[in-house]
């Protein structure tokens, strides 16, 4: 950008704040490298997600899942529309049933998906989301009342995820 510094200073801490600093060449090449493959891996973790929600759903331990792919869904009729039938993404919310201390066992039982915040990785994330915090209120009602585990799907093999998840499920009820 070209202009007075009195110009730029207000864009520039602006976009600072918004979408962060300037990354390094070496960073811009490592993610210009890697997405020649984002459309493999996109396409494993959609397919992942949508089989994993699937299976959740099913589960009596399970007190919901929020996945747009799912027909359960409220809101799948318009995701189906607006994802065009490419898939539904690769997050997804859902709870165990019981307390927020539950929530945190299943997390801890977890032995192939990480306990982290970040999403989007390669790698499968989940965080467990309470019920305390000013943005609570703007939770839908099961939300409010378990709390809800983000779980952002990676790229490893689908029934090793699930194998996870269901051992999680087995320890954190046993």
């Amino acid at each position: 950008m070209i202009g007075s510094a009195e110009l730029l200073e207000p864009v520039k801490s602006e976009a600072m704040v918004d979408v962060g600093g300037v990354i390094s060449p070496f960073n811009a090449w490592l993610i210009t490298r890697g997405s020649v493959t984002l459309p493999l891996r996109l396409r494993q973790q959609i397919t992942s997600a949508a089989r994993i929600a699937e299976r959740l759903e099913q589960d009596p331990r399970i007190a919901y899942v929020a996945y747009p792919g799912l027909s359960s869904h409220p809101q799948h009729e318009l995701a189906t529309r607006q994802f065009g039938g490419r898939g539904y993404g690769a997050m997804m919310a859902f709870a165990v049933n019981g307390d927020p201390d539950t929530q945190n066992r299943f997390v801890a039982n977890l032995r192939v998906i990480t306990s982290a915040v970040s999403l989007g990785h390669d790698e499968s994330l989940i965080v467990h989301v309470g019920t305390q915090g000013p943005r609570v209120v703007h939770y839908p009602e099961p939300f409010r009342k378990w709390g809800h585990l983000r779980f952002s799907v990676g790229i490893e093999d689908t029934d090793d995820l699930l194998a996870d998840l269901i051992h999680a499920l087995d320890e954190t009820f046993d």
